[in-house]
């Protein structure tokens, strides 16, 4: 399947002001109404993308990442058949780079709001690690008795990402039709967190990413 046409005309420069540019909240708008998903290049400008890898990285190997687990309550636990990454949530004043980030999302879910009226009132994001090799079998993020959930975030943390590599996003969309979107370092790919099943393809290098939800209350 090809890209939604917004995807296709962004540029490094874009990247300068991040989730204030309007240019990304027009083009992520337009994506949503019309596909449910979004995928910008360059959200966010390269230094910012290393610094954020460079503090995953340094995580792992304090190890602050825990095998993430599937299931809710009594059910939760860690499942390697289903999913492999290693996780760690980001909370506000742990890094200046983290806390850049956070106030980017914030910018952009109330351009969100304002623009499609979505009622996001909360963002949360993990650190994620895929190890070579792992994956994440198709889900779809909303729980079947939690609807706070409404929109999927990820930024990706892969410099120097190559095809070859694997890892891709696969989102899973209507009519048996299924788009790949490869974790291309600095790149954001949004989409509804009720009505996309994806998964997460295996790959041969280690695949680092911030995700996350908007959500409501």
């Amino acid at each position: 399947m090809s890209l939604p046409t917004s995807i296709l005309h962004q540029s490094q420069d874009h990247a300068a002001a991040g989730g204030d540019n309007p240019v990304f909240t027009t083009c992520i708008a337009e994506d949503l109404v019309t596909h449910d998903w979004s995928y910008q290049t360059n959200f966010v400008l390269a230094e910012l993308v290393l610094t954020l890898d460079a503090e995953c990285r340094a995580r792992v190997t304090q190890g602050g990442l825990a095998r993430a687990e599937v299931g809710r309550g009594k059910g939760q636990a860690v499942e390697a058949g289903i999913r492999g990454d290693y996780i760690q949530w980001l909370d506000a004043g742990q890094s200046a780079a983290g806390d850049h980030y956070l106030r980017i999302m914030e910018t952009l879910w109330q351009e969100i709001n304002h623009t499609l009226y979505l009622g996001l009132e909360e963002f949360e994001t993990h650190f994620a690690m895929y190890p070579p090799g792992t994956f994440y079998q198709k889900h779809t993020d909303r729980f079947c008795d939690d609807d706070r959930r409404t929109l999927s975030v990820i930024l990706y943390l892969n410099p120097w990402w190559l095809p070859d590599y694997g890892g891709a996003l696969c989102l899973h969309l209507r009519d048996a039709v299924h788009q790949d979107i490869l974790p291309l370092a600095g790149s954001l790919a949004l989409f509804l967190s009720a009505k996309i099943p994806h998964e997460v393809v295996a790959a041969t290098r280690e695949r680092l990413s911030l995700s996350g939800w908007f959500k409501r209350h």
